[in-house]
């Protein structure tokens, strides 16, 4: 299964749920309380504990860049 096949099997097309603010904040939510964004995290900050429920209470703005970066970083490392 590829990205592509993938896009197509969704309701709502992924450029289209990137221009819907609604659907980016659950997004940006459901990313932010994973366990592989907790890690990535801790591991940026050099802190080994942590609690993903902290990042909830970050502000939105920071929040997203937060996520962004993490969402940039992973998809460099699939790629390389």
């Amino acid at each position: 299964m590829n990205l592509s096949s993938t896009a197509n099997d969704l309701d709502l097309p992924l450029h289209e749920a990137a221009k819907d603010p609604k659907v980016w904040s659950h997004l940006k939510q459901a990313i932010a309380t994973s366990s592989g964004f907790d890690k990535w995290q801790r591991s940026r900050n050099g802190d080994p504990k942590g609690d993903p429920k902290d990042v909830v209470a970050v502000q939105e703005s920071v929040l997203d860049d937060l996520v962004r970066s993490y969402l940039r970083e992973t998809l460099e490392t699939l790629a390389y």
